[in-house]
């Protein structure tokens, strides 16, 4: 029998791959999700969650603490005196951790930006954020494409690699 290199790869029971291919998949397969609704848009993720849309036949399952999340889905109206609470839930996330900003409110303030003085002008600006979901509440359809650009965006990463 000839068992060069070659023919052994040939073989359909062979599985090659980067590992950083492999961590990426297993990451992006799976991404739990801590809820931080703070108005309107709270409810749009809400009914995303429920059996109409059902995020978790994508893998996208809500978690009630932020230690068992490696997402923080940031839905509504961000005040200055959430913002610490915002902040230290971030920080209890174990790593790699990703950060959606869900509507107008939380992306930059809103209708609020202008005369609210108690108003976060974006939450990038307490957090950073991954991926930016527009809109005055958004569509749940709109926070499932959102979150599939977030897997998308894990299996591009480059975990094995030293930062430059």
């Amino acid at each position: 029998m000839d068992f060069s290199l070659v023919n052994r790869y040939d073989q359909d029971n062979v599985v090659v791959g980067k590992l950083d291919q492999l961590i990426n998949w297993a990451r992006s397969g799976s991404p739990w999700f801590f809820q931080f609704g703070l108005a309107c848009c709270a409810i749009e993720m809400i009914a995303a969650a429920q059996p109409r849309y059902d995020l978790e036949r994508f893998g996208i399952m809500p978690r009630a603490t932020p230690r068992m999340a490696d997402v923080m889905i940031v839905s509504g109206t961000v005040t200055l005196k959430m913002a610490t609470r915002l902040k230290r839930l971030y920080e209890q996330m174990a790593n790699p951790k990703y950060v959606v900003s869900m509507g107008s409110c939380a992306n930059s303030g809103g209708p609020y930006w202008q005369h609210g003085y108690h108003v976060v002008k974006g939450v990038d600006l307490v957090v950073p954020v991954d991926v930016y979901i527009p809109g005055c509440p958004p569509r749940p359809e709109a926070l499932l494409e959102g979150l599939l650009h977030l897997k998308k965006k894990i299996r591009e990463e480059t975990p094995l690699r030293k930062a430059a």
